[in-house]
């Protein structure tokens, strides 16, 4: 569907990214203790204009509507703050004071939150916290709205919410870190010509990072829970947009939490950043069964993205056109692909219906038709397309030189990839010039040449992560990697972790080929959590358990470490073992640390 085929005279988005408005963050810039600029929505105001040619209009329009910052009312009682992240924080009175659902990324974002509604709304305590699930953009800013000291409170979170959250932002952290630079343009200007948002928000912001532990578990679809006399009834919704998630019904409002499951954009079955891939079936009838258990019970629908939508016609549409949405990638997706095509063959092949295609709240200005079907295929099929060309090819730079060598040379290649990009073919020309880099990364001409078709691709991009991922692959070709503004594996993240997961952390860094002649076992004694965990090392595999009656131990360790949790996280952390008590061949303790491999945040990705 072309950007003509689209009805731009329809404003009625405008109309429900405005309602309600009570009050906006003035001036319109987070900045931390150090006067380090946070989030800055102020930046942004140049969308107030025209749309130019280095923007596609629908992107544009999107953006513009995801600037709207502020205080807004959903209904009686129930308020949130928006554009003061990527991601909404919304805020429900209670009788004594106010639970706060998904408290944004950072601590300092949060913080601004809260004090713009306690302005409008009085001093009110939190007397609750809710994780809608287990993406950082949803919990990491908690010490805002409980901060160390505060009494407890109950914190609800689907089951599983820890461990998700968890081989998210520590496992996988450091690669998936690195890419979200990429994907939300952190690095980027914001300008005409650069970062415009990120579709289902502006960008993030790059705050302090916390977590504190759910408190109760959501376990099942219809239990029910009451905090502060405020009533609530859950859906489970595992292998949605996250693999813990729910949405929630707060019956005495008449309101519907549908989280991250329905948004006003086409979402990501696979992010670009990294993640396990979304199950689009399941997704589609959680959609359908929330539809049917509450579709006689609210009257407004509201996620913790974009704005609400009101009216039970209008909200139930909208998750009728979301849930169709899913539904038809997978289903045409697994269509195609059982008539023999490959995942690139379905995306480029892939339509959907006009009637589908034109609803704004299904465009792909976050997830895309394209690298959605690849994700369909890749969650069935695997990464292998069955041909055996592709079965084993050569890695990126030992390609990249073999097209040198059959182009004539690293300037004729270039000139072929330029010749590509002033025909119009921006796609191979960008096959042409990232082999041309990849076999000469210090060939400035070809990285400049690559740069300025990454430029046009972006520019062209109505998705807006497609948009960021170009113009961040331009702006590093010619400047080099920048620092990662932001990591989720924070201090308090890490206390968060049980000590199963510390060793798995630990396990994910040990290279395996210097460990592969090392054969030890250690014993970890936690004396506050009275917990002991065997530790063992063998052919470059790091394995543990918790002894049990059932299943003892196999004889003594070689080395036991008995400490406390924060003394094993300062140890994590490389501060060392002080007040640690060590028995048994203690140079194996420094032997096991020589081992651990320390991640790069700035690996290069647009280069090798």
């Amino acid at each position: 569907m072309t950007m003509q085929q689209l009805d731009f005279d329809d404003t009625a988005d405008f109309g429900n990214a405005a309602r309600g408005f009570m009050a906006e963050l003035d001036p319109p810039v987070v900045t931390a203790a150090d006067g380090r600029v946070v989030y800055d929505i102020g930046a942004y105001e140049f969308l107030d204009g025209d749309c130019p040619a280095t923007a596609s209009p629908s992107l544009w329009r999107q953006g513009q509507l995801c600037t709207k910052q502020g205080l807004f009312e959903v209904t009686e009682g129930i308020y949130q703050i928006r554009n003061l992240d990527l991601s909404n924080m919304t805020l429900v009175e209670g009788r004594e004071g106010v639970i706060v659902i998904d408290p944004l990324l950072s601590v300092e974002t949060a913080t601004a939150g809260l004090a713009l509604y306690r302005a409008q709304r009085g001093d009110r305590p939190v007397t609750g916290m809710i994780y809608t699930h287990s993406h950082a953009d949803h919990f990491a800013g908690a010490r805002a709205a409980v901060p160390v000291g505060h009494p407890p409170v109950p914190i609800l979170a689907p089951a599983g919410f820890l461990e998700h959250a968890v081989s998210e932002n520590v496992y996988a952290g450091n690669a998936m870190n690195r890419r979200a630079v990429f994907m939300y343009g952190a690095v980027l200007p914001k300008a005409p010509d650069g970062q415009i948002g990120a579709g289902l928000g502006m960008t993030t912001s790059t705050g302090t990072i916390t977590l504190i532990p759910p408190t109760v578990d959501i376990t099942h679809t219809g239990q029910e829970e009451e905090i502060d006399g405020v009533r609530m009834i859950f859906q489970l919704t595992p292998g949605t947009e996250a693999p813990a998630e729910m949405n929630f019904l707060f019956p005495d409002h008449r309101a519907l939490c549908m989280a991250e499951n329905a948004t006003h954009n086409m979402h990501n079955v696979l992010t670009l950043r990294g993640a396990v891939v979304r199950d689009s079936r399941v997704w589609a009838r959680y959609l359908d069964e929330a539809i049917a258990r509450f579709g006689d019970k609210a009257e407004v629908a509201f996620a913790s993205h974009h704005w609400p939508t009101w009216g039970r016609e209008n909200w139930i549409a909208w998750l009728a056109d979301q849930r169709d949405m899913y539904a038809y990638l997978h289903d045409q997706t697994l269509r195609l692909t059982n008539e023999g095509y490959t995942g690139p063959e379905i995306a480029e092949r892939f339509e959907f219906p006009p009637a589908l295609d034109k609803i704004w709240a299904n465009r792909g200005y976050y997830g895309s038709t394209s690298h959605n079907v690849k994700a369909i295929y890749q969650r069935y099929m695997g990464w292998y397309d069955g041909n055996p060309a592709h079965l084993w090819e050569h890695p990126p730079v030992e390609l990249a030189r073999r097209y040198v060598a059959d182009y004539g040379g690293i300037e004729a290649l270039v000139a072929k990839g330029r010749e590509y990009a002033d025909a119009g073919d921006l796609r191979f020309a960008a096959t042409l010039l990232n082999h041309a880099v990849f076999a000469e990364p210090g060939d400035d001409s070809a990285k400049e040449a690559l740069a300025q078709v990454y430029e046009r691709l972006g520019h062209g991009a109505e998705n807006g992560t497609w948009r960021n991922f170009y113009l961040t692959g331009a702006q590093e070709l010619r400047k080099g990697p920048t620092p990662t503004p932001i990591q989720s594996a924070s201090p308090e993240m890490m206390t968060a972790l049980t000590l199963e997961m510390i060793i798995d952390s630990l396990a994910v860094r040990v290279d395996g080929l210097r460990a592969a002649a090392v054969d030890f076992t250690m014993d970890w004694e936690l004396t506050d959590e009275n917990t002991v965990h065997r530790i063992t090392l063998s052919h470059g595999a790091l394995t543990h358990r918790a002894p049990t009656p059932e299943a003892p131990a196999t004889g003594p360790a070689d080395l036991t470490l008995t400490l406390t949790k924060a003394q094993l996280l300062k140890a994590v952390s490389g501060s060392g073992f002080d007040g640690v008590t060590i028995t048994g061949d203690q140079s194996l303790l420094e032997t096991f640390i020589g081992l651990l491999d320390a991640p790069d945040p700035q690996f290069p990705i647009v280069t090798p």
